[in-house]
């Protein structure tokens, strides 16, 4: 296994955790979308590091309920502030209307902490899904600390994905996250959003949480939070790599190696979560819908066969072919132009990737370039995971379509 990087090491940010900047068309729909009806989202304020990657592909995850934060957690970029803007009476209106012009199936909804509102802004949020879910689509809520009425409030309107995140681990709470935060409530969170939608008679959401990584946290304090989330039924777990936002937020204590998020999402896989994504760059709405979305919750299991065919930087053409399941590579075919790579090498590349988890292809390929010092391979672990991820997905919706057909 190999060994993480600390932050310490005269060492240049490691390969596996360079940030394609936001480019194309598809991007330049999303930002004018989001211009037009005047929404914020969660890439933009908290500078999450896969904005290129998600708004070239035309999604994005929408923040509600103003810009400032009334908490202030020491790793977060969101701004802070004793008291947000008055909700927008028209904002579920425009998330609807934005969702439709990009096309979206899927809408992964986030907001700022509003402790200043009587109902911690629960009432807004629950408004913005009932309205999305009045046009056909699936929806994820990504919540505060919401406990009680304010909970049932977001229960009543029924998300599909109901996520709250935990952070880090218990001892790094305090140090982390807002004083007004805590792991303890967080999983109470987590654990009300079933036993209360249960007693209610109310559709019993998934649950998703997240965790970032670096911090200086102990892989035993990580496998005891992952135990502890499986035992309020926790469905979906996510493991990425903290990176710092600015000067103002914490340092980074450490960076996790690809290899090393792989066994961590071995441990977790192990311990019962119905999904794991663990990559450096995973947060809690990376690929959602592909996760739990366009790809069904039922389906993850089942045997996908893919092909793809895709131009990323540096590669004239790419055509992928192979079995996944789970979200796991089975086998794998790999053909196209990469200028100086010998035929040799594609075949390595295949053996090393089954096995592979498709969120962890990047890193892994990266780590092959790195390792084999192949400068003139034409393409990066991150062109290679995009063609991937692309064939899975399309793949995955042709088998579901096909299956409801069948139904």
């Amino acid at each position: 296994m190999s060994e993480s990087v600390t932050a310490s090491d005269p060492l240049r940010k490691p390969r596996w955790l360079r940030i394609r900047p936001p480019s194309g068309p598809a991007w330049q729909e999303v930002k004018a979308v989001l211009t037009r009806h005047g929404l914020h989202t969660v890439c933009d304020e908290a500078r999450c590091p896969n904005k290129g990657e998600c708004w070239g592909e035309g999604t994005a995850t929408f923040m509600i309920l103003g810009e400032a934060c009334t908490r202030s957690c020491r790793f977060c970029a969101v701004a802070a502030s004793k008291q947000g803007t008055p909700p927008r009476n028209d904002e579920a209106a425009s998330l609807a209307k934005a969702a439709s012009e990009l096309g979206l199936a899927y809408v992964v909804l986030t907001s700022v902490c509003r402790d200043d509102l009587a109902d911690g802004g629960a009432g807004h949020f629950a408004a913005c899904i009932q309205e999305l879910k009045k046009h056909g689509l699936r929806t994820e809520a990504l919540i505060p600390d919401y406990t009680g009425a304010m909970l049932d409030t977001v229960l009543g309107a029924a998300p599909d994905m109901l996520a709250h995140n935990i952070e880090t681990v218990p001892s790094l709470q305090k140090t982390v996250r807002d004083s007004r935060a805590s792991f303890e409530k967080s999983l109470s969170v987590l654990r009300d959003a079933k036993r209360r939608a249960r007693a209610l008679k109310l559709p019993v959401p998934l649950t998703k949480t997240s965790i970032l990584l670096g911090f200086g946290e102990k892989a035993n304090e990580l496998f005891s939070a992952m135990d502890r989330l499986r035992a309020v039924e926790t469905d979906v777990l996510v493991l990425g790599q903290y990176l710092r936002p600015t000067q103002k937020q914490l340092p980074v204590k450490e960076y996790i190696s690809p290899e090393q998020f792989a066994a961590y999402r071995s441990e977790a896989e192990k311990r019962g979560f119905r999904a794991v994504i663990a990559a450096p760059l995973a947060r809690t709405s990376y690929h959602a819908a592909r996760v739990l979305g366009n790809a069904g919750a039922d389906a993850l299991q089942q045997i996908i066969h893919f092909e793809g065919l895709g131009k990323p930087p540096g590669c004239k053409l790419i055509r992928l072919s192979g079995e996944a399941q789970g979200g796991v590579i089975r086998n794998i075919s790999i053909r196209g132009d990469f200028f100086a790579s010998p035929e040799e090498e594609f075949e390595e590349l295949e053996q090393v990737l089954c096995g592979v988890r498709a969120e962890d292809a990047a890193g892994v390929i990266d780590a092959f370039l790195e390792r084999r010092g192949i400068e003139a391979f034409g393409i990066s672990g991150r062109g290679f995971a995009e063609v991937l991820a692309a064939a899975l997905l399309d793949s995955a919706s042709k088998a579901q379509a096909s299956g409801e057909k069948g139904e």
